[in-house]
């Protein structure tokens, strides 16, 4: 019985560690794509890690089926990165703008992940 608890302590604090080394990951990426000014296949990469790290996220730190919050913020995060809603922020507001831009295709792909779970749950009951 003890070992199982213990199993179960271990698995939980893992899925927590791999949500905080996603949203680091993508916070570093993001800052790094939008203050580095990247060039060519570089900036592909980290896009690409930007994406796959969102659809990590996306699997193991938010629930399927109560998404509702998750889907609300990546809206309103992208809808003020399309918006250059910062960039009105003397100084600073055009590098708060390059790194919320990359951001958001991490949110996005933990949405399209969702999607992909939700879609999953209710095909197989």
């Amino acid at each position: 019985m003890v070992r199982c608890r213990v199993f179960v302590i271990y698995q939980f604090s893992g899925e927590i560690m791999l949500k905080k080394i996603c949203v680091g990951l993508i916070t570093v990426l993001a800052v790094i794509q939008g203050l580095g000014g990247l060039e060519g296949g570089s900036a592909e990469v980290v896009m690409l890690l930007l994406a796959l790290a969102g659809v990590v996220y996306g699997i193991v730190g938010v629930d399927a089926e109560d998404a509702t919050a998750y889907c609300v913020v990546a809206l309103a995060v992208g809808a003020a990165a399309h918006a250059d809603v910062l960039s009105h922020i003397h100084v600073v507001g055009e590098y708060l703008d390059a790194i919320l831009d990359p951001a958001v295709v991490a949110l996005y792909s933990g949405v399209a992940s969702i999607l992909v779970m939700r879609t999953y749950n209710r095909l197989m009951g």
